[in-house]
């Protein structure tokens, strides 16, 4: 397991759920000035700095309810809301996307290329904002400077530390289905033709060497698809062209996307059953929570914003049915915590980190985290 994938993770999934919810706003004929707040008041917290200093710290994937909670408080960080069941497609969406993309990725480096397509969409949407501008910038510098000198090996430990974290979710997607490149039960048809990965060979040839290192002969055999020679090398700088299309906005053509459970996955969400066993790294996401959180600006009562509900599907009704046909364990509360100066909050938050402690022992340093985390959030 590689500990810098929770980085790429957080960004390419922030970045398709910035796509839907802009072709989602756009759909639904949202004011214009609304539209714009809410992408920015999501794109500020999603890039807040304190938040982004513990993401980029070298760490283990955190467990998927733990990553889901942040995108439901990430989503809900302005005035737009969602109700349980369009937030489920919403995770859908973003989840096998990415999926998606990780596994046409050539070679495991171009996962960074994904992520930067992410990144220069996400630019797009605040360009005319520059103090959030300069907040992406930043994690721009620190995409590079982390992720572009690591090796291959390195960047193969990456892509399989997230194929692991995807390889149970089999969602059937709208688009995926029309497009053919994904089967009913929710699986990923891959191709066998295209442009083979930057510095290899289109397969079909063997090349036999003599001891001294000549070549003796050559055998061809038939490679079973349509290859052609490796593309020009994407670019990893702030600014050029990557290349690839991986990780651009696929819903700038406006086509409805529905997200449906496969039999083998509804399945296996009935005979899956819940660990009650404690997490290990229960205290680190409480953290990661808080700190996201302590990046929100709480929404006061007397503000002449007004919010307003997006519906992911195309009616009322739809959205309705699909609520009541999500299996319980593929579904996840919204939970709400309020992480402001006030006294009697900080002591519940303790008391439930607390909880998180096994039979009541307590270590210096768990307690000193707990300390850390309130003493930080005082501080905001």
């Amino acid at each position: 397991m590689s500990t810098r994938t929770l980085p790429l993770l957080f960004i390419n999934l922030g970045g398709e759920m910035l796509y839907i919810l802009d072709q989602r706003l756009r759909a639904q004929n949202i004011p214009a000035d609304k539209a714009k707040k809410v992408m920015n008041d999501i794109i500020t917290t999603m890039f807040n700095k304190k938040f982004l200093e513990e993401l980029f710290k070298p760490q283990e994937l955190y467990s998927k309810k733990a990553l889901r909670t942040v995108f439901d408080r990430l989503a809900h960080a302005s005035i737009m809301r969602l109700n349980q069941a369009s937030m489920d497609k919403l995770y859908d969406l973003m989840t096998m996307a990415f999926k998606y993309q990780v596994l046409l990725c050539l070679r495991p480096k171009d996962i960074l290329l994904v992520s930067f397509n992410h990144m220069d969409a996400i630019k797009d949407f605040v360009k005319d904002t520059p103090s959030i501008l300069s907040q992406v910038d930043e994690t721009y510098q620190q995409l590079i400077e982390i992720y572009t000198p690591l090796s291959n090996g390195e960047f193969q430990l990456i892509r399989q530390t997230l194929l692991i974290f995807f390889q149970d979710m089999h969602i059937r997607v709208s688009i995926f289905l029309k497009d053919k490149v994904q089967n009913s039960n929710g699986r990923f048809v891959l191709p066998t033709s295209g442009p083979v990965p930057r510095g290899t060979q289109i397969p079909g040839l063997i090349r036999i060497f003599s001891c001294a290192g000549e070549e003796l002969t050559r055998l061809q055999f038939n490679n079973g698809g349509n290859y052609s020679s490796a593309q020009r090398e994407g670019s990893f700088e702030i600014f050029g062209d990557r290349v690839t299309k991986l990780g651009t906005n696929m819903y700038s053509v406006s086509r409805p996307v529905e997200t449906h459970m496969s039999g083998t996955s509804k399945s296996s969400a009935q005979h899956t059953k819940v660990n009650t066993a404690p997490n290990p790294l229960a205290k680190e996401e409480l953290n990661l929570l808080a700190r996201l959180m302590g990046g929100l600006e709480v929404q006061k009562p007397g503000s002449t914003d007004t919010g307003f509900r997006v519906n992911l599907f195309a009616t009322d009704e739809e959205e309705e049915e699909a609520l009541i046909s999500r299996p319980d364990d593929l579904s996840y509360g919204i939970v709400n915590i309020q992480a402001t100066k006030d006294q009697q909050a900080n002591a519940e938050l303790a008391k439930i980190m607390g909880e998180f402690t096994e039979s009541g022992e307590q270590s210096p340093s768990a307690s000193s985290k707990g300390d850390d985390l309130l003493a930080m959030m005082d501080g905001l």
